[in-house]
């Protein structure tokens, strides 16, 4: 398993149980994969530099995680058609 850093932004103009539901189903495809997710980070909502989508706040979320590749792709191709989420990246770490 490789480690990684993920970080997505939701869209705050939901409801909040919505938001929520929207990161658990991205922390599920990682544990339904047979990934660890080792460390868990809510940053909150704060200011885009710019409109996405129309938006200008978004609920900023990090994970530090061990999982495969196949997994990570699953989570790419999610996050990727999900709506909800306004941007995702995929940090590979070096291993220590």
């Amino acid at each position: 398993m490789t480690n990684y850093e993920i970080m997505f932004i939701v869209k705050t103009t939901m409801e909040s149980d919505k938001i929520k539901g929207t990161i658990d189903a991205m922390k599920k495809i990682i544990t339904d994969g047979k990934g660890k997710i080792v460390d868990t980070k809510d940053m909150g909502e704060r200011k885009l530099a710019y409109p996405i989508k129309k938006e200008l706040t978004g609920y900023y979320y990090v994970l530090k995680l061990e999982a495969s590749k196949e997994v990570i792709a699953e989570f790419d191709r999610r996050a990727s058609i999900d709506e909800n989420i306004l941007r995702h990246l995929i940090i590979k770490l070096d291993e220590e």
